[in-house]
């Protein structure tokens, strides 16, 4: 979530005062209206004089809402009533303490200095992040529809039945830690129950019925079950079962045997392709990340740090022991990103 650098300071010494409450939310369904025109005042800072003119209670700082907004979109746009209100408590104190500061000639020091190069740094780069991610989300039609059909396969949406066949029996899981050739024998007697009820679901047999038996050989008790699974695509599937969305109604998968034993059947009972406009949304999010993803490679090349500075040997450090480089990681597939 963006949330400017500048915000963050700005609003960090919120946590030194009181800030006042939030004004209450809307009646539902209705849009807050403001009755405040552009050069109406929204903050009204008495007894400060930016000119120092008038001392003590004879002046004030007013800020207009035109001057405030200026401010407010620069740091975050369309940034919300609630953090305006927390904006401007942060801005008043700050208006204070600043002008305190440099009474006591803190924007003279090199220390102020640095700050002022390293923040400079930063809000440049801010700067440049909104303007790659509105260049990445500036996606025409004829981009989407190009996405759409280059990637149909991840825009099919399938009907399944699932048997779930656990690895191995109940009462020899408990007590695998006493028995190891026991349990061993009884996870290949699962795996063969897994391979025989496949070949009943290529024969027809109600997916069901053959969950119930599944879990009867695994010694939990079960007497009904649905292995029904709707509105499924290869996003939702584990990486190892995706291929069960290339089979066709009616085709039954091989057995999937994770890696934690247990085993896996599927049926596809129906399949439909996606329109375009069901799946619009998400693949204009979908190019805006690839897009912003590519855009920011080339400002993340090679960085080496000294570990004889960082990480000197015998004190424990945030880096491992040895010249850390930061390298470019290969993009994954636009497949492998559709899953994050």
């Amino acid at each position: 979530m963006r949330f400017p650098y500048l915000v963050c300071l700005l609003l960090a010494s919120l946590a030194y005062g009181q800030a006042a409450p939030p004004a209450p939310p809307p009646p539902a369904g209705e849009a807050p209206e403001i009755q405040v025109g552009p050069e109406d005042a929204v903050i009204t800072v008495n007894g400060f004089c930016a000119d120092r003119a008038h001392p003590g209670n004879a002046c004030k700082t007013v800020i207009t809402r035109a001057q405030f907004e200026k401010l407010t979109e620069a740091l975050q746009p369309g940034m919300s009533l609630s953090l305006r209100l927390n904006a401007a408590n942060a801005y008043a104190r700050n208006l204070r303490m600043s002008a305190a500061a440099e009474k006591r000639g803190l924007d003279k020091t090199p220390a102020f200095e640095e700050e002022m190069r390293y923040a400079r740094m930063q809000l440049l780069s801010q700067d440049l992040t909104r303007a790659l991610q509105a260049e990445a989300n500036n996606i025409t039609d004829a981009d989407v529809e190009d996405y759409y059909k280059k990637n149909q396969s991840s825009y099919e949406q399938g009907t399944l039945a699932r048997i779930f066949v656990p690895h191995a029996k109940q009462d020899a899981a408990a007590h695998a830690e006493h028995e190891d050739a026991q349990t061993k024998t009884d996870e290949e007697a699962m795996t063969k129950v897994a391979d025989d009820l496949r070949v009943r679901a290529v024969n027809g047999e109600d997916p069901d019925k053959l969950q119930v038996e599944a879990y009867t050989e695994a010694g939990i008790p079960r007497t009904t079950s649905d292995t029904k699974m709707e509105k499924v695509r290869r996003a939702t599937l584990p990486p190892r079962h995706e291929a069960v969305m290339d089979l066709k109604a009616g085709e039954v998968s091989e057995v999937f045997s994770d890696p934690g034993g247990a085993h896996f059947i599927y049926k596809m009972i129906s399949k439909q392709a996606l329109t375009l406009e069901e799946v619009k949304t998400e693949i204009l999010g979908v190019i805006a990340s690839h897009r912003y993803r590519d855009s920011m490679k080339s400002f993340q090349g090679d960085v080496v740090f000294n570990d004889a500075y960082f990480n000197p040997p015998g004190k424990p450090g945030t880096l491992p022991q040895r010249n850390r480089r930061e390298k470019r990681k290969k993009p994954a597939t636009e497949h492998e990103e559709d899953h994050h």
